[in-house]
């Protein structure tokens, strides 16, 4: 599937936003048409809003981990927790590569626990693509 990483690159370098990129890259898989994939997405860039919190392709990455093994069954604790326990392990993967899933921290624009290298979004963008690629590709 390396066709969905490249297909996340491309549309970050034609100008979509990190948290666009990822989960357009995966939308169709899910029979969600590209413009409501584009919009749904949107409010998550630049870490939310621009607010610059969780990274906008972290965001999107548990999106589209959602769209696989969430649940939509009121009360479902065994499916809720199928799901978290799939988010915790894509944050974790995240996390230990990049230092943090916080999107200020990711670009050093505020101290983070754990010295990072700085990396430019597309990296990112990349990283989390790669993670739904080993760590959904059974589930996708």
């Amino acid at each position: 599937m390396e066709n969905r990483i490249d297909k996340a690159l491309e549309l970050f370098d034609n100008g979509y936003n990190c948290a666009q990129s990822v989960f357009v890259a995966y939308a169709d898989l899910f029979d969600i048409e590209r413009n409501t994939a584009l919009k749904l997405s949107t409010s998550f860039g630049g870490g939310m809003g621009g607010m610059r919190n969780v990274c906008g392709a972290v965001s999107s990455m548990f999106m589209v981990a959602g769209l696989k093994t969430g649940t939509s069954i009121p009360r479902d604790r065994e499916g809720k927790k199928r799901n978290y326990d799939t988010v915790q392990l894509l944050a974790d993967k995240f996390t230990q590569e990049n230092g943090s899933i916080i999107c200020s921290q990711l670009l050093g624009l505020e101290a983070c626990p754990t010295p990072l290298k700085k990396k430019p979004c597309r990296e990112y963008i990349r990283f989390c693509a790669e993670l739904l690629e080993t760590n959904l590709k059974k589930e996708i």
